[in-house]
């Protein structure tokens, strides 16, 4: 048997290739939606794409179900209870696929969405009564367990679907303790509140340390998996039905997206109401950019952000370093967002001979902003980490305005005073100084390094609820 995860950090989403080696038949288990990695492996290994499974309708990225049933022929499995545009294997608990000596048995694992489904995973040369693994999507996490809050799943209320997640997880937990755990997410994914950095563990560790797994009433159970949730990005809804839908595949949208424009086309494009956004880093595009882009890199979590900051109907051009213009239009479409309309041919090249089009937004340290901060007329702070952050520790007097936030909340940055913003590194607070400059606020200045920065400068900060500043090396930030 081989059993091999994927594992995609930007997104913390882990997918899976389950092959036969005497069979050579296979079974991929909730793809990306680029799926060349798959299809090579397959290649290589000489396997044949059977099925392609997926676990529930995602939220956080577009699955590759359509692409490899496109490409590979593979029938499209789901759980009985869903509901899509597309043609689809229906099964239920004790359905199986039998891939010569591997077995996959179903487990209807509804709770995160109604259509929740686990797999287990036998290797018959062992054994076919004990499996050798479960496939758990976002039922259960290594360290937590899906979210039943999300609002994806139409016509399904968080608290039916707490129900539904109680009673999964006892299904799990009455699996062997040596049972391998892999799940569809890891640390970093909005799908939960406290997932691991661990991509395998196994139910007997999960049964020990897993929160939600411990001897619990049903209503302490939902009180607990409620509690504390981040905010979900305003993408989710959008993938979650997108990922119901017959629509086209990544390779038919990138042979429209990947088109050069001129200087003149982008200009044309924003005029009509497009979204430049520049995927290069901070420090590059607050020295130099096109006057009216958006700043989200692509050395960070690039396509949540994008899904969060960027709408998905209106087109969508990408200013990006020459050569990395595909990356940047293949992680949009990771998300669904298929609305791009192409790139900047050259990059910011292609403004040399334009210096009234470029914009730039200043920079400051740490040790620069205290000392403004002791002037008489200081600057306003602002922080756009999120609120739990700011206040575990914060810069003395800033102003917290989570990033998701921020356009809704403009009024409340001042218009008339400079404006200092940060976050933790200086990743978001990129994002804000370029969405505060496209609303025509000019005295801005981005904080090198963010909070990080402050503290190591052993800068004063204070924590929400206390009376006096603490040094910025004692506090959780």
């Amino acid at each position: 048997m081989i059993l091999k995860q994927y594992y995609l950090g930007c997104l913390a989403h882990a997918s899976y290739l389950i092959a036969d080696e005497r069979t050579k038949k296979a079974v991929v288990v909730d793809p990306q939606r680029d799926i060349e990695q798959y299809l090579h492996d397959a290649q290589a290994g000489g396997y044949s794409i059977q099925y392609v499974i997926l676990t529930h309708f995602h939220a956080d990225f577009l699955a590759g179900h359509i692409e490899l049933r496109n490409r590979a022929g593979a029938r499209i499995v789901m759980g009985a209870r869903a509901e899509a545009e597309f043609d689809f294997q229906g099964v239920k608990d004790g359905d199986r696929i039998d891939l010569g000596d591997v077995r996959l048995q179903m487990l209807e694992t509804p709770g995160h969405t109604p259509e929740g489904l686990s797999v287990l995973v036998f290797d018959l040369t062992k054994s076919d009564t004990l499996p050798q693994a479960v496939l758990t999507g976002d039922t259960l996490f290594i360290g937590d367990v899906g979210r039943p809050d999300l609002l994806a799943s139409i016509g399904v209320t968080a608290d039916e679907l707490a129900d539904m997640l109680f009673h999964s997880l006892q299904k799990l937990r009455d699996l062997p303790d040596s049972t391998l755990v892999y799940p569809a997410n890891g640390a970093g994914s909005m799908c939960g509140k406290n997932l691991s950095k661990e991509t395998v563990s196994t139910i007997g560790e999960q049964k020990q340390f897993n929160y939600a797994l411990q001897p619990m009433s049903l209503d302490d159970f939902k009180r607990l998996v409620t509690a504390d949730q981040p905010e979900a990005p305003e993408y989710f809804v959008y993938d979650a039905i997108k990922n119901r839908q017959e629509r086209p595949d990544l390779a038919t949208t990138l042979q429209t997206s990947l088109q050069a424009l001129s200087l003149d086309d982008v200009t044309r494009l924003k005029n009509q109401g497009a979204q430049l956004v520049d995927v290069r880093e901070a420090a590059d595009f607050e020295g130099a950019h096109l006057a009216g882009s958006i700043n989200i890199g692509l050395k960070g979590k690039y396509a949540t952000w994008c899904g969060s900051i960027l709408s998905h109907d209106q087109p969508i051009v990408v200013i990006a370093d020459p050569g990395s213009e595909e990356e940047a239009v293949m992680r949009l479409g990771r998300i669904g967002f298929d609305n791009v309309s192409g790139y900047l041919r050259e990059g910011m090249q292609a403004l040399d001979s334009h210096p009234e089009s470029i914009r730039t937004i200043p920079r400051i340290t740490a040790q620069a902003l205290s000392d403004r901060l002791a002037e008489s007329d200081p600057p306003f702070v602002l922080d756009v980490r999120s609120e739990k952050e700011w206040q575990a520790g914060h810069v003395v007097g800033s102003h917290n305005i989570p990033l998701t936030h921020l356009r809704e909340r403009l009024a409340e940055v001042p218009a008339d005073r400079p404006v200092v913003v940060h976050c933790e590194g200086g990743y978001r607070s990129a994002i804000a100084s370029s969405l505060l400059s496209t609303a025509g606020r000019s005295n801005l200045q981005d904080l090198v390094g963010g909070i990080k920065a402050w503290g190591a400068s052993k800068l004063p900060t204070e924590s929400a609820g206390t009376e006096a500043p603490v040094c910025a090396t004692s506090c959780k930030i």
